[in-house]
């Protein structure tokens, strides 16, 4: 059955897991990677097996996350693709991490979680950023106007899709599924425009530390002295995104992350392509500067075996406060993937706990 509560982690789905993890629940962030010599339809089996291993684990909620024109993703259409997961799961939640509000007409994103959630009732979160997640020119393909791209159309569009799951201002137009069919909403952000906003409109925030860790204090601050209590929530409920790479050593961990690395590099750099095999990332040859910028976006994210993963998930939670912590693993082969988030399930997660 699905939590009474669609934003609080305190009743995870599963067992092993929901008998481990009391105060900070953990959930899962997948972008169905791609892996140099696969296929984008080998990714997505990859996502799918990852959502039954994690539901069997116990772990909270599966997102997967909206990006386009990037050949190492294939969660670029994540409605089409979570009602695969939804067909092929049955406790965890699903949902968006996140649908990106710019790139889609809202009645658009009413009509397709209106209908997800008429499907699988109580079990969809609808994540939504304003980033469009590429670039200008794919972004300008996908929504095929300017109008509604900049970050200050953002407000009215959002209120547009809530007004379409409510029928709060009935017009010509009815959501059909969508109107009284309204999943769990959050907004997910990197600064702090989303994270005031959602404090404003009493809504759960998801902050992205896995790629911009040095606003993650900035803006749960922010979105904290912001909240004001609403029909979803009467206090702040925040989550918070880390890469996390478990093995049974520091040094396989390391090695494990080495495609992510370089993959987020090249992206960086123009030259995105499918991630490449942990032997090709060790072997890559990073000047001086490219492994700065490396070290810099690994500061604050969680690698290395179940000891050093539990302190620096611990440090993190600590840190930040965080009610629940979402968990993104990006490694070459899915069995590593999948084994990463069963040595965190089984050695890391009952170790969890915020000081009083």
């Amino acid at each position: 059955m699905a939590d009474e509560n669609p934003y609080a982690g305190t009743k995870p789905a599963g067992v092993g897991l929901a008998d481990r993890v009391i105060t900070v629940p953990l959930s899962v962030l997948d972008l169905a990677p791609v892996a140099k010599g696969t296929t984008a339809g080998a990714a997505l089996q990859a996502t799918t097996e990852l959502a039954r291993r994690t539901e069997e684990l116990g772990y909270h909620r599966f997102w997967v996350a909206e990006h386009h024109n990037m050949p190492a993703i294939a969660s670029s259409a994540p409605a089409v693709l979570l009602a695969h997961l939804a067909a092929n799961t049955s406790t965890i939640r699903l949902g968006s991490g996140g649908v990106m509000l710019p790139n889609h007409a809202p009645l658009v994103v009413a009509e397709q979680f209106g209908t997800l959630e008429a499907l699988h009732p109580g079990r969809i979160d609808l994540g939504i950023g304003r980033a469009p997640g590429t670039d200008q020119v794919t972004a300008l393909a996908l929504r095929r106007t300017m109008e509604g791209l900049s970050a200050e159309g953002f407000p009215r569009e959002l209120t547009d899709l809530m007004n379409y799951f409510s029928g709060e201002k009935p017009g010509q137009i009815i959501a059909t599924p969508g109107r009284g069919e309204q999943p769990a909403v959050w907004l997910l952000g990197s600064s702090g425009f989303s994270a005031q906003l959602a404090g404003l409109l009493g809504l759960p925030f998801s902050f992205a530390h896995h790629f911009s860790s040095q606003n993650t204090l900035p803006a749960l601050a922010l979105y904290r002295q912001n909240f004001r209590p609403s029909q979803w929530l009467d206090k702040p409920y925040a989550m918070v995104a880390v890469n996390a790479v478990c093995a049974e050593t520091d040094e396989r961990a390391e090695w494990l992350a080495g495609p992510s690395a370089l993959s987020f590099l090249k992206l960086r750099s123009g030259r995105p392509e499918p991630l490449s095999t942990p032997d090709e990332a060790a072997a890559y040859p990073y000047s001086e500067i490219e492994r700065e910028f490396i070290v810099a976006r690994r500061d604050g994210q969680a690698m290395g075996s179940p000891e050093t993963v539990r302190r620096q998930l611990t440090d993190l939670v600590e840190r930040t406060g965080a009610d629940e912590l979402m968990l993104t693993t990006l490694v070459y082969d899915v069995q590593d993937r999948v084994r990463s988030y069963e040595l965190i399930a089984e050695q890391v997660a009952g170790g969890l706990r915020r000081s009083a």
